[in-house]
């Protein structure tokens, strides 16, 4: 998890240098699904991902200087400099990333039908946000993997935002019974709490190998930052919202308008969204690294030293991607 984090932060370095361009969406806050979902992998098992693939890639093993170099854009980088950070695949891992919103689903079935013909055991996980739930692709996978009893674990990455709208203004129902509907098994966990993401991803990746076929997994997590890199909604939007409590006060007394009622509804609405996303932004409560640490402060040596040998890695991995 700590290699993950320290990775993307040299990332988040070399791309307000300038040397990485375009777009860089990180996943920072989702460390521990991570961790605790790609524990559970061993050779031939597959991996679907979005465009906040590089936390999986990363615990996964693939090279940290390849990953840096095709993000770099060089010619000797992952996919040929040509793949950016969403776009990426490992042959020897078997594992491929898409920007296109609930693309991992249909991309997971796939490698969990190659598995279930050539690779019996093997599985496919499948990592995708909250938004992805609302894409037709992705339910049409759900609805193959358990039709065809597909080995296939499907996580969803809750942060509760789609882009900059809160999920629940464009989502209806409940994420649970929707996966359920399809006759999957669908289980709930706190996507910041790295052992309890390990248990829950264990039923399903054992269920898979004994091809009795899908299972959803909801695990709510954090985000941090903005969308990507550059974007800064976090400070902006609270600045445009700071600026309409004011007017909004103002606008109460009015005679013509809305209604007090749908005013004073409104200044709560947005009052509420600036404190939730205070909250999150800056809640160590919720940040899975700081969890994990929290847990292990008793071992306090062993904690140095793994800061001290992902520090040393980070720092090697990006001299030798620059030079």
């Amino acid at each position: 998890m700590l290699r993950s984090r320290r990775f993307e932060e040299a990332v988040t370095d070399l791309w307000e240098k300038g040397k990485i361009s375009g777009e860089m969406h990180l996943g920072v806050g989702e460390e521990s699904i991570a961790a605790g979902v790609v524990a559970h992998l061993k050779d031939g098992d597959a991996m679907a991902l979005d465009h906040r693939g590089t936390p999986p890639l990363v615990v996964r093993g693939v090279d940290l200087v390849l990953i840096l170099k095709e993000f770099l854009g060089r010619a000797d980088g992952l996919c040929c400099g040509i793949g950016g950070h969403m776009h990426l695949f490992s042959r020897e891992h078997f594992a491929a990333s898409s920007g296109i919103v609930g693309s991992a689903g249909p991309i997971a079935d796939g490698f969990a039908l190659a598995a279930q013909h050539l690779r019996p055991g093997n599985i496919a996980v499948a990592f995708f946000g909250d938004g992805a739930m609302n894409q037709g692709m992705l339910l049409e996978s759900f609805n193959l993997a358990v039709a065809w009893k597909l080995p296939v674990l499907f996580v969803c990455k809750d942060n509760g935002w789609a882009i900059t709208t809160r999920s629940q203004h464009v989502t209806g129902g409940n994420l649970l019974d929707r996966a359920k509907g399809f006759g999957m098994p669908a289980l709930e966990v706190d996507g910041t709490d790295v052992e309890a993401v390990w248990n829950a991803a264990r039923q399903g990746v054992e269920k898979a190998r004994k091809n009795n076929g899908p299972t959803f997994l909801l695990a709510h997590c954090i985000r941090t930052e903005g969308h990507f890199l550059g974007y800064t909604p976090l400070r902006k939007s609270l600045e445009s919202m700071m600026g309409m409590v004011g007017p909004l006060l103002r606008s109460l007394p009015a005679r013509k308008g809305a209604s007090p009622g749908e005013r004073i509804a409104s200044l709560g609405s947005i009052t509420s969204l600036i404190g939730r996303t205070v909250a999150e932004k800056y809640s160590k409560r919720r940040d899975p690294i700081y969890r994990v640490r929290q847990r292990l402060k008793a071992d306090k040596s062993r904690l140095n030293e793994i800061e001290k040998e992902v520090a040393k890695e980070i720092q090697q991995a990006v001299g030798i991607a620059l030079s």
